[in-house]
């Protein structure tokens, strides 16, 4: 019988050359399209985060909608979207960070966490840890505490998880190369 991580791994598509040339995407669609599977990875995070007094769901855009809003449905909490700059209608709160190839903005509600929410920060993959490490600076910027981050898959080469040293961070499948 397959192990969860070989399970996703072996329904995670390589798109060669995507968004650039040179980047091999990993492309979720082909798990979230397995109904059974997407259910096994959302009760995987739903298990390990039960017990550990979880507020809030954070969900990175946009990928990370699709992974936290159903843990958050399951755990019986909120779920505060974790957007692009200019996408929230309300008051928010921003934070810039740098990508390889410039600088982005992340944006989340003023009034989306309250001080003393414990959070969890999720998305589909963990690469290089720049857009995971600026909503975990919302968070906490807003007075949340950020208990971990939660990944589907993590591309272990691209070294994301020395951008989150000091946070609890969970991932069902890791590639150690290209």
């Amino acid at each position: 019988m397959a192990t969860l991580e070989q399970e996703i791994k072996r329904n995670i598509r390589t798109v060669n050359d995507h968004p650039r040339k040179g980047i091999p995407f990993k492309d979720l669609t082909t798990l979230w399209k397995n109904g059974p599977l997407n259910k096994k990875v959302t009760m995987a995070f739903v298990s390990k985060w039960r017990d550990r007094r979880v507020d809030k769901i954070v969900g990175i855009e946009g990928r990370g909608f699709i992974v936290g809003a159903p843990i958050a449905d399951r755990l019986g909490i909120g779920f505060v979207p974790a957007r692009k700059v200019g996408k929230l209608p309300a008051k928010t709160m921003r934070v810039n960070y740098r990508l390889e190839y410039g600088t982005e903005g992340l944006e989340i509600h003023s009034d989306a966490i309250s001080k003393g929410d414990r959070v969890l920060i999720v998305d589909d993959l963990l690469a290089t840890g720049g857009t995971a490490r600026a909503a975990g600076a919302l968070v906490e910027r807003l007075g949340g505490k950020v208990l971990g981050f939660a990944f589907v898959t993590e591309l272990g080469y691209l070294k994301g998880r020395e951008k989150l040293t000091g946070y609890e961070i969970h991932s069902l499948a890791k590639y150690d190369s290209a």
